[in-house]
């Protein structure tokens, strides 16, 4: 793919530039005992998309600043964690080759807090085959469709449903225009889906596709506004929702058009950097519970980002699921004899994963052995108030007829 042009980068310094969250109370992590751990290091991967249209790596950098908590408390009983994050490159190829490399060079246990829109399509064969479990943040169809790779969010198929769902119920939409990148599977498995589920509903959806490689967000505006619809959903990440809005902004087309977006837009400091041309003209699906929560778990997360990560990490959605999956590994290798810690045992110890809890989700989350995963289906809303944002109601299901056989399964476990 050809990368973005220098617009895109500006708006991606504006994204790393953001403040961090308020500080929150000493992170908590691991065995919270002070002590340093010096054992024998367990492996463990993450694949992300970086170099590319956008950086994909917020999650993989919450996974990192936990597992450096963990290691700066007791580690794993005693053995630190050696978290090996690689980059993609958006390529295909590369996602097998760095992949591969994890699993076969440096034999990782298991794979937490990836984030890719190539790599579920490129490993997930390898990941079943080689028995390695993968808590991921999931971005295309082959993330949710695999035994072993895990998703901690909804996905923006879900995400898109979701926002759907309250645009209607919320905002009036009848028909909407659909702008997404033109990726492999997203045509069809995103504005497709969204599509049949208007069909089901009463609202019309059409499609606008970009160029991923391309930053002619006027063009896509333009024609999305052709379509005449009232709604305008936007299915890119954090850096193509700042450029749209913008173009769209010099089109004055907020107040004809109500502007949507999946869960991607919903990140630390976007109200401030869109400017107030948008307060609550833009409105965005949470694939978690709000940012700045007041919840335990949410206030660790705040609290490991700001004393272990990188002061330019993002404070995003996808953050919040770096430090769930991370967060939840640690909690089952803690359980387990250190000294027989291998990828069998993790494997077999992460699909027992059940009844989980947190104020960062709106339900319980598993895993589990199905053939896929899906756990994660209840969203929210937020629009932008001022320099924050604003949620919108509280926690409400999905209703995409694609989660019908994780419904069945769920219904079928709790009997």
């Amino acid at each position: 793919m050809r990368y973005m042009a220098s617009a895109f980068c500006s708006a991606l310094l504006l994204l790393f530039a953001w403040a961090m969250p308020a500080m929150a109370a000493e992170p908590q992590c691991g065995l919270n005992n002070g002590k340093v751990a010096t054992g024998e290091p367990i492996p463990i991967g993450s694949v992300n998309g970086v170099t590319g249209p956008d950086d994909f790596s917020s999650s993989g950098h919450a996974a990192d600043a936990y597992f450096k908590c963990v290691n700066a408390n007791g580690g794993i009983n005693g053995r630190p964690i050696k978290y090996l994050m690689v980059d993609d490159q958006w390529r295909p190829d590369v996602a097998s080759q760095v992949a591969t490399k994890l699993v076969k060079d440096d034999k990782v246990v298991a794979m937490i807090g990836s984030n890719s829109i190539v790599e579920c399509l490129a490993n997930a064969p390898l990941y079943e085959r080689e028995n390695v479990m993968v808590l991921d943040i999931g971005v295309v169809h082959e993330c949710f469709t695999s035994k072993n790779i895990v998703p901690l969010n909804e996905g923006p198929r879900l995400s898109g449903v979701g926002m759907l769902r309250f645009a209607k119920d919320h905002l009036g939409t009848k028909k909407v225009a659909c702008v997404a990148w033109n990726l492999p599977g997203t045509v069809d498995w995103l504005c497709g889906g969204f599509k049949a589920w208007g069909e089901a509903n009463g609202v019309t959806v059409e499609n606008v596709i970009v160029d991923p490689g391309s930053n002619d967000y006027t063009s896509a505006m333009l024609q999305a506004a052709a379509l005449n619809p009232d709604t305008i959903l936007l299915c890119f990440s954090k850096g193509g929702h700042i450029q749209a809005l913008a173009a769209a902004e010099q089109q004055d087309m907020g107040g004809k058009y109500k502007f949507v977006s999946l869960a991607s837009g919903y990140v630390v400091g976007l109200p401030d950097t869109i400017g107030p041309y948008w307060n609550h003209r833009f409105w965005t699906d949470l694939e978690f519970t709000p940012l700045d929560g007041k919840g335990p778990d949410n206030q660790n997360w705040i609290a490991i980002m700001n004393k272990y990560g990188n002061k330019n990490d993002p404070r995003d959605t996808f953050s919040q699921g770096g430090y769930l999956a991370a967060k939840i590994a640690t909690e089952v290798m803690l359980k387990m004899d250190p000294a027989k810690i291998d990828r069998a045992s993790v494997s077999a110890a992460l699909r027992a994963v059940k009844g989980v809890k947190s104020d960062i989700w709106c339900s319980t989350w598993y895993i589990g052995n199905g053939n896929r995963h899906n756990a994660n289906h209840v969203g929210m809303a937020a629009v932008t108030d001022g320099s924050n944002w604003k949620p919108v109601g509280g926690c409400f299901n999905i209703d995409d007829p694609e989660l019908k056989d994780i419904l069945a399964a769920e219904k079928a476990a709790a009997n």
